[in-house]
Protein backbone atom coordinates (compact mmCIF):
# COMPACT_ATOMS: atom_id res chain seq x y z
CA UNK A 1 0.00 0.00 0.00
CA UNK A 2 1.21 3.22 -1.14
CA UNK A 3 1.81 6.86 1.14
CA UNK A 4 -0.50 8.13 -1.45
CA UNK A 5 -3.16 5.22 -1.14
CA UNK A 6 -2.83 5.29 3.25
CA UNK A 7 -3.19 9.38 2.93
CA UNK A 8 -5.89 8.99 0.85
CA UNK A 9 -7.92 6.55 3.28
CA UNK A 10 -7.08 8.91 6.17
CA UNK A 11 -8.25 11.79 4.23
CA UNK A 12 -11.76 10.15 3.12
CA UNK A 13 -12.81 8.61 6.71
CA UNK A 14 -11.73 12.04 8.13
CA UNK A 15 -14.31 13.95 6.08
CA UNK A 16 -16.90 10.65 7.17
CA UNK A 17 -16.38 11.48 10.71
CA UNK A 18 -16.93 15.38 10.14
CA UNK A 19 -19.95 14.97 8.25
CA UNK A 20 -23.16 15.31 10.72
CA UNK A 21 -24.28 12.09 12.43
CA UNK A 22 -25.46 10.14 15.50
CA UNK A 23 -22.29 10.19 17.21
CA UNK A 24 -21.71 13.80 16.23
CA UNK A 25 -25.11 15.11 17.84
CA UNK A 26 -24.43 13.27 20.78
CA UNK A 27 -20.55 15.18 20.94
CA UNK A 28 -22.22 18.02 21.09
CA UNK A 29 -25.09 17.75 23.62
CA UNK A 30 -22.89 15.77 26.10
CA UNK A 31 -20.67 18.89 26.13
CA UNK A 32 -23.07 21.04 26.28
CA UNK A 33 -24.92 19.34 28.92
CA UNK A 34 -21.98 17.34 30.82
CA UNK A 35 -18.96 19.26 29.71
CA UNK A 36 -15.86 18.66 27.88
CA UNK A 37 -14.34 15.85 30.45
CA UNK A 38 -17.63 13.37 29.55
CA UNK A 39 -17.59 14.98 26.15
CA UNK A 40 -14.39 13.20 26.00
CA UNK A 41 -15.00 9.97 27.09
CA UNK A 42 -18.03 10.17 24.72
CA UNK A 43 -15.64 10.15 21.86
CA UNK A 44 -13.57 7.97 23.00
CA UNK A 45 -15.90 5.40 22.51
CA UNK A 46 -17.33 6.76 19.48
CA UNK A 47 -13.63 5.99 18.61
CA UNK A 48 -13.75 2.50 19.19
CA UNK A 49 -16.79 2.03 17.80
CA UNK A 50 -15.53 2.99 14.94
CA UNK A 51 -12.07 0.59 14.86
CA UNK A 52 -14.94 -2.41 15.28
CA UNK A 53 -16.81 -0.99 12.14
CA UNK A 54 -13.32 -0.69 10.46
CA UNK A 55 -11.52 -3.66 11.66
CA UNK A 56 -14.89 -5.74 10.56
CA UNK A 57 -14.78 -3.89 6.87
CA UNK A 58 -10.89 -4.91 6.87
CA UNK A 59 -11.90 -8.65 7.76
CA UNK A 60 -14.74 -9.27 4.96
CA UNK A 61 -18.23 -8.29 6.89
CA UNK A 62 -19.44 -6.65 3.59
CA UNK A 63 -18.87 -10.27 2.39
CA UNK A 64 -21.20 -11.51 5.03
CA UNK A 65 -23.72 -8.41 4.34
CA UNK A 66 -23.71 -9.70 0.53
CA UNK A 67 -23.98 -13.07 1.37
CA UNK A 68 -26.74 -12.57 3.97
CA UNK A 69 -28.72 -9.52 3.21
CA UNK A 70 -30.42 -10.34 6.34
CA UNK A 71 -27.76 -9.69 8.50
CA UNK A 72 -27.31 -6.31 7.20
CA UNK A 73 -31.19 -5.61 7.67
CA UNK A 74 -31.24 -6.82 11.24
CA UNK A 75 -28.50 -4.52 12.28
CA UNK A 76 -30.17 -1.36 10.69
CA UNK A 77 -33.21 -1.80 11.92
CA UNK A 78 -31.97 -2.63 15.73
CA UNK A 79 -29.58 0.29 15.58
CA UNK A 80 -32.27 2.41 13.92
CA UNK A 81 -34.91 1.83 16.80
CA UNK A 82 -31.96 2.67 19.00
CA UNK A 83 -31.40 5.57 17.88
CA UNK A 84 -35.05 6.21 17.91
CA UNK A 85 -34.89 5.36 21.75
CA UNK A 86 -32.72 7.97 22.04
CA UNK A 87 -34.89 10.78 20.35
CA UNK A 88 -37.40 10.01 22.46
CA UNK A 89 -35.56 10.50 25.36
CA UNK A 90 -34.37 14.00 24.28
CA UNK A 91 -38.21 14.59 23.61
CA UNK A 92 -39.46 13.94 26.64
CA UNK A 93 -37.49 15.80 28.72
CA UNK A 94 -37.12 19.07 26.44
CA UNK A 95 -39.73 20.58 28.82
CA UNK A 96 -37.55 19.89 32.35
CA UNK A 97 -35.23 22.88 33.41
CA UNK A 98 -31.37 22.18 32.07
CA UNK A 99 -30.04 20.40 35.82
CA UNK A 100 -27.79 22.58 36.68
CA UNK A 101 -25.76 19.70 38.72
CA UNK A 102 -25.15 18.56 35.60
CA UNK A 103 -21.38 19.39 35.14
CA UNK A 104 -20.31 18.94 39.20
CA UNK A 105 -22.12 15.49 38.50
CA UNK A 106 -21.63 13.96 35.24
CA UNK A 107 -22.26 10.32 33.98
CA UNK A 108 -19.13 8.43 35.03
CA UNK A 109 -16.00 8.11 32.47
CA UNK A 110 -17.29 4.24 32.12
CA UNK A 111 -21.12 5.30 31.36
CA UNK A 112 -19.75 7.94 28.58
CA UNK A 113 -17.70 5.62 26.88
CA UNK A 114 -20.35 3.10 26.96
CA UNK A 115 -22.65 5.89 25.14
CA UNK A 116 -20.30 6.97 23.27
CA UNK A 117 -19.65 2.99 21.94
CA UNK A 118 -23.43 2.26 21.32
CA UNK A 119 -24.01 5.32 19.59
CA UNK A 120 -21.33 4.73 17.10
CA UNK A 121 -22.04 0.57 17.17
CA UNK A 122 -25.89 1.42 16.54
CA UNK A 123 -25.23 2.71 12.88
CA UNK A 124 -23.85 -0.28 10.61
CA UNK A 125 -23.58 1.49 6.97
CA UNK A 126 -19.76 2.92 8.26
CA UNK A 127 -18.89 -1.09 7.81
CA UNK A 128 -20.29 -1.00 4.19
CA UNK A 129 -18.96 2.61 4.04
CA UNK A 130 -15.74 1.23 4.49
CA UNK A 131 -15.32 -1.71 3.05
CA UNK A 132 -15.80 0.43 -0.30
CA UNK A 133 -12.67 2.68 0.98
CA UNK A 134 -11.06 -0.12 1.79
CA UNK A 135 -11.68 -2.46 -1.26
CA UNK A 136 -9.69 0.29 -3.63
CA UNK A 137 -7.04 1.53 -1.45
CA UNK A 138 -5.67 -1.67 0.44
CA UNK A 139 -4.34 -4.47 -1.51
CA UNK A 140 -4.31 -8.01 -0.65
CA UNK A 141 -0.84 -8.89 1.53
CA UNK A 142 -0.88 -5.73 2.99
CA UNK A 143 1.35 -6.13 5.79
CA UNK A 144 -0.55 -6.45 9.48
CA UNK A 145 1.28 -2.87 10.67
CA UNK A 146 -0.72 -1.18 8.02
CA UNK A 147 -3.50 -2.48 9.49
CA UNK A 148 -3.04 -1.23 12.76
CA UNK A 149 -1.93 2.19 11.26
CA UNK A 150 -5.51 2.22 9.51
CA UNK A 151 -7.31 1.51 12.69
CA UNK A 152 -5.24 4.08 14.67
CA UNK A 153 -6.27 6.56 12.28
CA UNK A 154 -9.74 5.31 12.04
CA UNK A 155 -9.83 6.01 16.00
CA UNK A 156 -8.04 9.21 16.25
CA UNK A 157 -10.06 10.66 13.47
CA UNK A 158 -13.02 9.97 15.52
CA UNK A 159 -12.12 10.52 18.48
CA UNK A 160 -10.26 14.07 18.27
CA UNK A 161 -13.24 15.40 15.83
CA UNK A 162 -15.79 14.57 18.43
CA UNK A 163 -13.64 15.83 21.45
CA UNK A 164 -13.43 19.00 19.64
CA UNK A 165 -17.16 19.27 18.69
CA UNK A 166 -17.71 18.72 22.54
CA UNK A 167 -15.18 21.33 23.47
CA UNK A 168 -17.01 23.68 21.08
CA UNK A 169 -20.12 23.37 22.43
CA UNK A 170 -18.89 22.88 26.06
CA UNK A 171 -17.53 27.18 26.31
CA UNK A 172 -20.22 29.10 28.54
CA UNK A 173 -21.81 30.66 25.57
CA UNK A 174 -22.44 27.64 23.74
CA UNK A 175 -24.50 26.77 27.13
CA UNK A 176 -26.11 29.67 28.24
CA UNK A 177 -27.42 29.55 24.29
CA UNK A 178 -28.61 26.06 25.23
CA UNK A 179 -30.43 26.80 28.26
CA UNK A 180 -32.78 29.72 26.82
CA UNK A 181 -33.48 27.60 23.91
CA UNK A 182 -33.41 24.37 25.49
CA UNK A 183 -36.61 22.94 24.94
CA UNK A 184 -36.46 23.54 21.20
CA UNK A 185 -32.63 22.53 20.72
CA UNK A 186 -33.45 19.21 22.59
CA UNK A 187 -36.48 18.75 20.23
CA UNK A 188 -34.34 19.92 17.18
CA UNK A 189 -31.77 17.32 18.17
CA UNK A 190 -34.83 14.59 19.09
CA UNK A 191 -35.75 15.39 15.46
CA UNK A 192 -32.54 15.07 13.61
CA UNK A 193 -31.50 11.82 15.58
CA UNK A 194 -34.66 9.98 15.06
CA UNK A 195 -34.82 11.06 11.27
CA UNK A 196 -31.56 9.23 11.31
CA UNK A 197 -32.67 6.58 13.37
CA UNK A 198 -34.96 6.33 10.25
CA UNK A 199 -32.66 6.64 7.53
CA UNK A 200 -30.53 3.99 8.74
CA UNK A 201 -33.33 1.41 9.40
CA UNK A 202 -34.85 1.69 6.19
CA UNK A 203 -32.25 2.55 3.62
Amino acid sequence: MTIAAFLTVALLHLMVAISPGPAVLMSARTGVTEGLRTGAFLATGIGVGGVVWAAAALFGLNLVFQAAPAVLWTLKIVGGLYLIYLAWGLWRGAGAPLDMTARATPRSPLSAFRLGLVTQLANPKPAVLFSAIFIGTVPQGTPAWVYAALLLVVFLNETLWNTFVARIFSFNRSRAAYISLKSAIDRSFGTLLALLGLKIAVT
